[in-house]
């Protein structure tokens, strides 16, 4: 589609022998929602390290705003404006969340090294304005009350917060999030989607993996399915919920094909969404 902000064309990578992903392709618009879905093994993460630079594809092609940026370095791609959480949480502990959130905006300090060293005067007031705009974000998100103690103190929750927030100050055009409910209780969850549709109403592409489908389903305009890193579907979140293939990626196909089968139910995690967050 001709407004992609992100586009996947045939996107692949092998490990040896193995095709981890194979011919993926599709689209993210600006300040839309995509949830990249899948059983456990399907890539999904495997396409993150792709868009991200973590991995070089075998085959295809990746786009930024129309401008090919296929195998381009991590760093050049988050200059690019493409920023991402990790299933993991990685924080700096033994720093403070100020510190920690600070760390995201070093793409655009504009003091030299030696400034920081000598400790000069256009050094001081960069770094007055800088903290400034971390404590207005951390307010924002409801961690200013935190902001000065060190993130290994804080519960699960609220570091994944922080670990988000590091990711928003830095400005991303495109904000690539791998599973940031995991081990969210269900308000922390639904603190997540609203969030989620606050960095969507900025106008932000977000671009994210989640296995809590009471995010995905509330969050996404457009969900992709992959298994054994292949798309087997694409659509709106009630499209995806009740597609045959998608159903069967999670629950498995019955051997005795021949067989008449009663209906079975969708798994829950796919039926999981009917209310708002």
């Amino acid at each position: 589609m001709s407004d992609a902000l992100l586009r996947l064309d045939g996107v692949g990578i092998r490990f040896g022998g193995l095709q981890a992903v194979g011919d993926l392709s599709f689209s993210v618009r600006q300040g839309q929602v995509v949830g990249l879905i899948g059983p456990n093994g399907a890539g999904k993460t495997t396409a993150f390290n792709l868009i991200t630079g973590v991995y070089r594809p075998s085959e295809g092609r990746i786009e930024l705003d129309g401008r090919d940026i296929t195998g381009w370095a991590p760093h050049r791609i988050a200059r690019a404006g493409i920023f991402r959480t990790f299933q993991t949480i990685r924080l700096f502990y033994g720093q403070t969340v100020l510190v920690n959130v600070l760390a995201g905006l070093h793409l655009q300090t504009r003091q030299h090294w030696w400034q920081g060293l000598l400790g000069t005067p256009f050094q001081r007031r960069e770094e007055v304005e800088l903290r400034a705009k971390v404590r207005e974000l951390l307010a924002r998100l409801e961690l200013d009350t935190v902001a000065d103690e060190d993130v290994a103190s804080l519960p699960y929750g609220l570091q994944r917060r922080v670990e988000l927030a590091r990711a928003l100050i830095a400005k991303p055009r495109l904000l690539i999030l791998d599973e940031p409910a995991a081990g969210l209780n269900d308000q922390e969850s639904a603190a997540l989607n609203r969030t989620i549709l606050a960095v969507r109403d900025q106008g932000i592409s977000v671009l994210l993996v989640e296995h809590d489908m009471n995010v995905v389903m509330n969050v996404t305009d457009n969900i992709v399915c992959i298994n054994f890193g292949r798309k087997i579907a694409e659509g709106t979140p009630e499209h995806i919920r009740n597609h045959p293939q998608v159903i069967e990626a999670y629950l498995g196909k019955d051997d005795d094909e021949d067989d008449v089968q009663a209906p079975v139910s969708r798994p829950a995690h796919l039926a999981a969404g009917g209310g708002g967050a």
